[in-house]
């Protein structure tokens, strides 16, 4: 009997001409779905007859609860091998495999400096002046020169370091596990937390999210930095405590904000990042790129393939 396999969080309905599924025609009947998460209840009701679903990394949660309420689910796939939205502990008690794929590596720097670049030159502003009918709007801000402060120097935060470099940038970094050694092999500067803040021009977060970076960038990290810096951050919405990030700008404590990412996706239609005009923000797109997705999706592929030969590969477990 053919295996029934979801592909949902297609949000921009573009994950069934991204790769050939046709490879799975063996296996089963691959179903496209693009809502949006939703409560327990929904979701049960959508996704019921699954035996296997694909995920796009944290967009939907797959928590204990949902998980109990989906009976014939057998193997949960994710883009990446990090997904804090699902919880692997209840998976695996209740016998639901779950498999990750390897990530491209340049998708989230590239946008990062993206939005640097958008953020400092005051692009959208001034292009849609343009667009309207009118002319040069203000003065855009050089970054030669300037500091480059990287809050997390893992592999996103060290290519957007390089980026600095590259643009004559001084770089200075600090996370709680980052030595002075560490940032040295980068031709990086290590500097204390307290510093990173009040010496950013730019600060870019790079952090992995947990309980000890939730809320990290807070009411007092946020007083330290000046009031012509600007914040971006394309790693996780909640590592900014968002109220006191709001507060900072719509009093101009901060020059501006450049945000791909949120406490709540997608961001509701009534929220401040959508009208504040110091605020440049997209819709969580640090991922979402062609060769991303491509890899995605055909890692998909080869780990259901795999699966259903009995021998499953790229194994998520709790302990790992």
């Amino acid at each position: 009997m053919a295996v029934q396999i979801a592909v949902i969080d297609d949000w921009q309905d573009v994950a069934r001409d991204v790769v050939d599924w046709s490879a799975l025609d063996s296996v089963g009947q691959v179903t496209f779905l693009h809502d949006y998460p939703a409560d327990h209840d929904t979701l049960a009701k959508r996704l019921q007859r699954f035996e296997v679903i694909c995920v796009m990394r944290e967009r939907t949660a797959f928590d204990a609860a949902l998980l109990r309420r989906l009976p014939n689910l057998r193997l949960l796939l994710t883009g990446g091998m990090r997904n804090a939205a699902l919880d692997l502990k209840a998976a695996a008690e209740l016998g639901i495999q779950v498999c990750g794929t390897e990530s491209y590596k340049h998708a989230a720097p590239e946008l990062t400096w993206a939005l640097i670049m958008a953020l400092s030159r005051n692009l959208v502003q001034e292009a849609n002046a343009l667009r309207a009918g009118s002319w040069q709007q203000g003065l855009g801000g050089d970054l030669h020169g300037k500091t480059l402060a990287v809050l997390g120097l893992g592999s996103i935060g060290t290519r957007v370091a390089q980026f600095g470099q590259v643009f004559g940038m001084r770089v200075i970094a600090w996370s709680e596990n980052l030595t002075a050694e560490r940032a040295a092999q980068s031709g990086v500067t290590y500097v204390s937390k307290q510093a990173l803040f009040e010496e950013a021009d730019i600060l870019s977060v790079h952090l992995v999210l947990s309980e000890r970076s939730r809320g990290l960038v807070n009411a007092q990290a946020l007083g330290w930095m000046k009031p012509t810096a600007r914040l971006v951050n394309t790693a996780r919405g909640p590592i900014v405590d968002e109220a006191a990030l709001i507060d900072a700008l719509r009093h101009k404590r901060l020059a501006g904000a450049a945000l791909d990412v949120f406490a709540q996706e997608p961001l509701p239609t009534d929220h401040p990042f959508r009208t504040l005009d110091n605020v440049l923000a997209t819709p969580h797109i640090g991922y979402v790129s062609q060769q991303n997705y491509q890899q995605f999706y055909a890692q998909m592929i080869e780990d259901l393939l795999a699966w259903a030969a009995g021998k499953p590969i790229r194994l998520m477990t709790a302990a790992g």
